[in-house]
C-alpha cells in the first residue's frame, strides 16, 4: 500500500511522511519515507540519521534533587512510601519540553497525604511538563515534602556523580535523549543499472517533539557537523599562497603548540580561522552559547577574553573554565581575563 503512494521519479529526490500517531503522551511514533535513491546511498543516509536522531539531539531533563535533612539518596521518610532512590528514579522519567539554556530552578511542595505527581513541580514558564500525571511519590501521613529541582538541556546521557552539589543537591542521571528509538530499511526496485531504492526511517520520541521535529533537528545537526568540509579547498589554497607561515592541519586537535606569544600575535598569519569550536569537545550547551553569539572559529574565540565570555547570555564561570582547560590542553592557549 505505501509503494502505491510513493511517486518514484528519477528526476526529483522527495521526501514524505507516511504514518504519524501518538501512542501515548510519553510516546509518538512517526515512519517517513526517501526516494528516489541511487543503489547504496539509502544505508549511507539511514546509518548516519539514526546515529544523528539518537546522539545529536538535545532535550531538557531534571539532573538535580535536593531534600532537606535526608543524608543520602537510600535514605527513607516516615510518611512516604518510596525511597529517596525511588522518587530519583520517578524523577529522571519525567519528560519536559523547553528551549532553555543554563540551569534553571523547579521545585515541589506539597503536604499529604496525597499522591504527587508531574503536575505538582513548579517549573520556569519557559519550561513545559508533557505528563502532568506521572507519578513522584505517595505520601501517606500528614508530612510536608518540598524537593528542590535542577533542570538542564543537554544531549545524550549522563550518568551520576557519587558527590553531591555545593548546594546539597543529588545528581540524577539525567536521559536529554528525546529519541527514544530509530530504525531504517530499504527497498530496492528496477533491473541492472536503473536499479534505485526507497527509505524507510522509523522514528520514536518521548512526547517532548514530534518524530518530524526530531527529523528535521537531526538533519540541521547532520548538515552542521559537515560544514568544516566545505572550507577545505579555501583553506588549503590559503596555505599554498602562505608557504612560509606556520602550518596547522585542520583536526589535530591534539598536538600542542607552541610559541603561545606569538600565536596570539600573528592569529591572522596562522590557519586558526580553519579550527571550528564544534572541533574542540565543548560542552554541547557551551558550544551553542558560542555560536549564538557569532563565535565559530578558534580564532573567533581568541578574539575575546574571559571576561568577553562571562557577558555571554547564560553563560556561566564553569562554561569557561572549561574552554581555558581545552584551550591549554589542546592548544597550550590562555585566554586573557581582560582585554588590554
Amino acid at each position: 500500500m505505501v509503494r502505491e503512494e510513493v511517486a518514484v521519479s528519477t528526476r526529483t529526490l522527495q521526501w514524505k511522511c507516511v504514518e504519524s500517531r501518538a501512542d501515548s503522551k510519553r510516546l509518538y511514533y512517526g515512519r517517513f519515507i526517501l526516494s528516489p535513491l541511487m543503489k547504496g546511498q539509502a544505508d549511507t543516509i539511514g546509518i548516519a540519521m539514526r546515529r544523528a536522531l539518537l546522539g545529536e539531539i538535545e532535550g531538557t531533563c531534571i539532573t538535580r534533587a535536593k531534600f532537606d535533612k535526608v543524608p543520602h539518596e537510600y535514605s527513607t521518610i516516615v510518611g512516604i512510601e518510596e525511597s529517596i532512590h525511588e522518587i530519583f528514579m520517578n524523577l529522571k522519567e519525567i519528560v519536559l519540553r523547553s528551549n532553555l539554556y543554563g540551569t534553571r530552578d523547579a521545585s515541589i511542595c506539597v503536604r499529604g497525604p496525597r499522591y504527587v505527581t508531574a503536575q505538582d513541580i513548579i517549573s520556569p514558564p519557559s519550561v513545559e511538563i508533557v505528563d502532568t500525571t506521572q507519578h513522584i511519590a505517595s505520601l501517606t501521613e500528614p508530612i510536608d515534602l518540598y524537593i528542590g529541582l535542577k533542570i538542564e538541556r543537554d544531549r545524550g546521557y549522563r550518568l551520576k556523580t557519587p558527590k553531591k552539589y555545593q548546594d546539597g543537591s543529588s545528581p540524577i542521571d539525567a536521559v536529554s535523549m528525546p529519541v527514544r528509538n530509530a530504525n531504517h530499511s530499504i527497498h530496492s526496485y528496477g533491473n541492472g543499472n536503473e536499479k534505485q531504492e526507497i527509505l524507510f526511517l522509523e522514528i520514536w520520541t518521548n512526547g517532548s517533539l514530534t518524530p518530524k521535529e526530531a527529523l528535521h533537528e537531526a538533519s540541521r545537526n547532520l548538515i552542521d557537523l559537515f560544514i568544516p568540509f566545505l572550507h577545505a579547498e579555501e583553506q588549503d589554497s590559503y596555505l599554498e599562497d602562505n608557504q612560509n607561515l606556520v602550518t596547522l592541519p585542520p583536526f589535530t586537535l591534539h598536538d600542542g603548540l607552541a610559541n603561545t606569544n606569538n600565536i596570539r600575535k600573528n592569529k591572522k598569519e596562522i590557519a586558526l580561522k580553519s579550527i571550528f569550536i564544534d572541533q574542540s569537545e565543548l560542552p554541547t550547551r557551551t558550544y551553542n552559547c558560542l555560536k549564538r553569539s557569532n563565535i565559530n572559529t578558534l580564532l573567533d574565540l581568541l578574539s575575546n577574553s574571559q571576561e568577553d565570555l562571562m557577558k555571554i547570555e547564560h553563560f556561566r564561570i564553569e562554561d569557561v573554565k572549561q574552554i581555558l582547560d581545552i584551550l591549554q590542553k589542546h592548544f597550550a592557549i590562555h585566554l586573557p581575563k581582560n582585554k588590554f
